[in-house]
This record gives structure tokens, sequence and C-alpha cells, in this order.
């Protein structure tokens, strides 16, 4: 076992720099034998990482390491059984009382509390991926469930018993579940820290998510809220200390601050981009550098990064893999809530493309990576491989991507809760088919269809020409957006008509005699989306006028708004009163309906 975690902590540790002060390490704490007054010595195992191991009996208490049996260099942090000890940093609480191998680099400060355990957790979203499990901790009261808390990624995850494949579990569903033998991943949608459950007699799972900060915001007089109400950023989804948002900067001053209030906040540095610090000031924007700023803020680094939105008046893509070769470029949509996301569907051949803007080569960016990637000023043609293509592109970022098209000669409808009461085997004989439309061939409809309530692995599901590679799923009902390999649809009881979209993933289930029909979510603008306190809808359809209904769901499908009010300009909804989170915001009358996720912080 030793060698085996001297090699996945080795993996961890990335910087090799030698720390020379360094000539011994030892634990010590109120989670050892010698307490706070006698430290424990460790191992060097590897003198290169300046690797050192223990294996030693520990109490539910705390502990820390410290070098040269003194204080001068110690290291801690609030995480276990694995984490990065830093300088000074709090205790490191043991989570439960047992045996014990320890690994730590003096170099990173990187451990891992390794413990023995029948019950672990694996996968790409953990931090070992699919080559190494994490043991979960036993209940003290309960011998079937376990416990953890551990930083995950975007991925998936399983549950498995003795480090081996013959006993896992694992479900479609998430953050909570109950997961089967030989079950589907578990999909972890975002990276953080999670606070993670496991009972081995039924199968039941969850992941609470443990938030740093609430929400993050920059607030001051270089922003349109002033210092009396800040502008909100979002959390990115791919890594839980990165904070971004569109804001406009004027001349003034401004700070980041934490959960709408002052406890916390972070000043310093020169604008556009520097390391803000807790006791850093205001930081100053000046007349000439006002503007439209995609922000990015990282409150572990603290690192923040303003890049000016330059207002084209139009962007194109150009090249001989376009219709209009090097000569023509061909205009894409700028969207209309953000003027740096540009948008485009067109059939390009095999060749090489490059965006541009203003039809004009003054800024123009390239790549040579393909189908997505990151355009820099000048840089490489773009190698487009030939086929019917969905272009979005970034002009503040120079992201890029390129979505291949894909038209379905089937779509059906499966689950325990549908028509056949049972999820389908190898072949087709338990999928419900719905209807292509002949004039949009991502629209599909079924005019009725008898659903059932399935407490147990039930829902339902869409998929593609009935295989399981493609298919569509999520939590919400009756309206909603699915997902690759999403969660099943927890469907209501009785009979529905069917609106459902494959390019978009987006549903509707209606009573069958309505008119309802699934319409683009291009017809509906919702801004701010990230928004604090207030929805602005507004409707740029005739398929929706007259008394509309405005209902927002979370992601359970569970009503927790609703209003009706005449079409008119833009309608606003209160959001102030709901809880940060996803949900659907569903706008309907009598003849139509229209989806669109939106997404509420605080």
């Amino acid at each position: 076992m030793k060698s085996r975690l001297l090699i996945l902590l080795s993996a961890l540790c990335m910087t090799f720099v030698m720390n020379a002060q360094v000539t011994s390490v030892a634990i010590i704490g109120s989670g050892t034998a010698g307490g706070w007054d006698t430290e424990t010595p460790m191992e060097l195992a590897d003198d290169t990482l300046q690797l050192y191991y223990l294996k030693v009996n520990l109490t539910a208490n705390e502990v820390k390491f410290r070098a040269n049996n003194a204080w001068a260099i110690n290291w801690g942090a609030v995480d276990f059984p694995l984490g990065t000890g830093v300088q000074g940093g709090p205790n490191i609480p043991v989570a439960v009382a047992g045996e014990y191998e320890i690994l730590f680099s003096a170099i990173t400060g990187e451990y891992f509390f390794y413990y023995e355990s029948p019950i672990g957790i694996i996968g790409s979203a953990t931090p070992y991926g699919w080559d190494e499990d994490i043991n979960l901790f036993p209940n003290a009261t309960d011998t079937n469930k376990y416990f953890i808390t551990l930083p995950l990624i975007q991925g998936a995850a399983k549950f498995r018993k003795d480090d081996l494949w013959a006993t896992n579990w694992g479900s479609e569903n998430f953050p909570s579940g109950i997961g089967t033998q030989d079950g589907k991943d578990i999909p972890i949608p975002n990276a953080g820290k999670y606070s993670i459950t496991f009972d081995k007699s039924t199968g039941e799972y969850d992941f609470q998510e443990l938030i740093d900060f609430k929400s993050i915001g920059i607030i001051g007089s270089a922003t349109a809220g002033g210092w009396d109400n800040e502008t909100p950023l979002t959390r990115d989804g791919g890594n839980a200390d990165v904070w971004k948002g569109t804001v406009n900067i004027k001349e003034g001053e401004f700070k980041f601050r934490a959960d709408s209030a002052w406890t916390i906040s972070w000043g310093g540095g020169t604008f556009p981009s520097d390391t803000a610090s807790l006791t850093g000031g205001n930081i100053a924007v000046t007349a000439d550098q006002a503007g439209d700023y995609l922000v990015t803020f990282n409150t572990k680094s603290l690192i923040y990064n303003f890049l000016k939105i330059e207002d084209f008046e139009s962007i194109g893509i150009i090249g001989d893999a376009t219709p209009g070769g090097w000569d023509n470029e061909t205009k894409m949509i700028q969207d209309a809530n953000d003027k740096s996301i540009w948008r485009l569907r067109v059939d390009l051949v095999a060749g090489e493309a490059k965006f541009r803007a203003n039809n004009d080569w003054v800024f123009n960016w390239g790549s040579a990576d393909f189908p997505s990637g990151t355009g820099v000023q000048d840089g490489a043609n773009i190698p487009v491989v030939a086929g019917d293509y969905k272009i979005t592109f970034n002009s503040t970022t120079g992201e890029y991507n390129f979505e291949a098209v894909v038209e379905y000669d089937k779509i059906s409808l499966v689950g325990n809760a549908g028509p056949f009461g049972d999820w389908p085997g190898d072949d087709d004989s338990r999928d419900t088919y719905l209807n292509k439309n002949p004039n949009d061939a991502n629209h599909w409809t079924l005019a009725s269809v008898t659903l059932k309530d399935t407490p147990v692995d039930g829902g339902i599901k869409f998929r593609a020409e009935a295989a399981w590679a493609i298919n569509w799923g999520s939590a919400a009902f009756p309206v909603g957006v699915g997902t690759q390999n999403g969660a099943n649809i927890q469907c209501t009881a009785g009979t529905y008509k069917i609106d459902f979209r494959s390019d978009t993933g987006d549903y509707a289930f209606a009573e069958p005699s309505s008119t309802y029909d699934l319409l683009s979510s291009d017809v509906i603008k919702i801004f701010p989306n990230p928004a604090k306190d207030v929805l602005n809808v507004e409707i740029n359809t005739d398929a929706l006028r007259g008394n509309v209904t405005a209902t927002l769901f979370n992601v359970n499908g569970e009503q927790i708004k609703s209003q009706i009010f005449q079409v008119n300009g833009i309608a606003k909804m209160n959001v102030s009163d709901v809880i940060a989170g996803n949900y659907v915001l569903r706008i309907s009358n009598d003849k139509n309906l229209v989806a669109k996720s939106v997404l509420i912080v605080k």
C-alpha cells in the first residue's frame, strides 16, 4: 500500500522546487498519541519530491504537520482526508478514529490520509480518476452508512466495494439517488467540494456541495449600482473558485465582496488585471478605461482579469471551407443579450477558416484547433472537417465551437413510467416513438401518451435511434431542458401531449386537448440571466399574445411561483425571494408554450 500511495501523491505534486529549510517532518496534535506536546516523526519516502510517510493510529481530533521539530514551519488546512496544507493554516480535522497511512509533500503541502474501508468512490470526477478508489469513512452509529468530504471536478463517479468492480453502485441521478449494481455513472455537473454520504444496504447516496461563498459581487462608483447595489457574478461550473460576468465599468473605484456583505471583501492592484487582497484598497478605473468588460475573479488565487468587450459592427467567418471562400465572408448573428457572442448555422466543406470583424483583417482570430478552441489575433487558419455546423464565437475571449448538427431518424420516449412500464432492453420493443415535424426536423411531437407513477427506478427519458448513445433527461417536469445522460424525468401520472426539440433538449408535457407548441426559445429574451432580484421577460412573437402565464420551476419540477401578465413590452417577475439555483421559466398562453433555463444568484 505504501508504494501505491507514493505513486498517487507523486502524481498530484507538480512543483519540484526543493525546500532546503526542511530537514524533517512530523505530525502533531490532539489526534496523535503525543498530543500537542510531543510530535510523531514521519519517514522520508522520496527525497526528490520530499514525500514523507507515516502509518499511525489517530483519534477523531485535530493534527498538523510541522518541520524541524519546531513551529516556525508548519502546515494545516480544513480538508480531510486529502488537501493542501498552508503555512500557519488551521488544524486538520480527523474524521474518525483508526489506523491511517499518511503521505505528505513538504514541497507542495499536499497530504493524503489513507483509511482502510470496504466502501470507496471512484471516477473521472474524483482526485485519482478511474485508477484508484478513495475510501469512505464508516458512520459511528449505522454500519451500513459511510461518508466523506472530497473536492470533485466535472465528470462522473461510482461507489464500489473492496476496490473491485464485482460489487458497484451507480445511477444517472444527481445530487441524490439510489445506486444499483452496475448502474450508470453518477454525473457530477459542477466542480466543487462535496459532503458525500452512501448507504450500502439501499444504494442511497447524496452529494451536498459545500460552498465557500454563496455569491460574489462587484460594487463601487465604477459600477452601474454604485456603492449601494452590487453587480452579481456567476460561479464557473468547471472551477468552484472562479466567478465571472459581464459588467459596464466607468471612471471610479470598485471592490469585490462575498455574500452581499462587507465582512469579506477584496481590493488592491491595478485595473484591468492584478491580484487582490483582503486588505487592499479600492481598485481605480480611469475615464479612458471605461467600457463593457468580461470579468473573472478567483477567490482562491485572488487574481482578477477584465477583458474589454469591443463593440464590433459585424463578425464573419471566412475561408475556403466557407460558402464565400477567402473572398467573401459569411456574416454571423450577434446575441441579443451578449454582444460578445456570435452564432451561425452553415454548411462547410473540408478546408480552412478564420473569424474576422467589420469585414476587414484588422481584427481576425484563428487557431490550429478544431472543433473548438481559442482564436488569437492573426492566429493560424482553423482546419475544418466538412459538415453542417452550429458555430458559436466569442469576440472578447476568442473562444469558438463548431457543433455538428445531427438530424435523427427516430426519437422515442422510454422508461418505467412510460406506456410499457419498463426500461428498454436490447431492442425497441419498449420505445414509444414521437413524430417528426415535416417543416422542422428537430421538433418532435406525440399527440397523447399515458404516464405512470413509479417510485423505484422510475421516470422517463428521450432517446435517439432506439439506442442509449444519445439520450436526454432532466429531473424537471412538466417542462425542462434535457441533457445528454441527464437524470430521469420524474413525471406525474396522467395523459399528456408531448413536444420535444432534439437540437436543444427542450421538452414540454401538456394536456392532450391543448394546442401548445414548443416554440424555439429564441423568441423569448430573459435578462439579466443570471438574475438576482428581477427577471425581465421580453416576448418577440405574435404566437404569445394576450394574457400570458409565467411559471418558474426548480430542477425537481416543483412550481416555485407563477404570475399572469399582459404582453406589452417587457414584463417583470420578482425573484428576490427565490433561493440561488438553476430554474426553468415556462411562458404560455392558451395556444403556445416556451421554456427557458434561468439562473438565480444571491
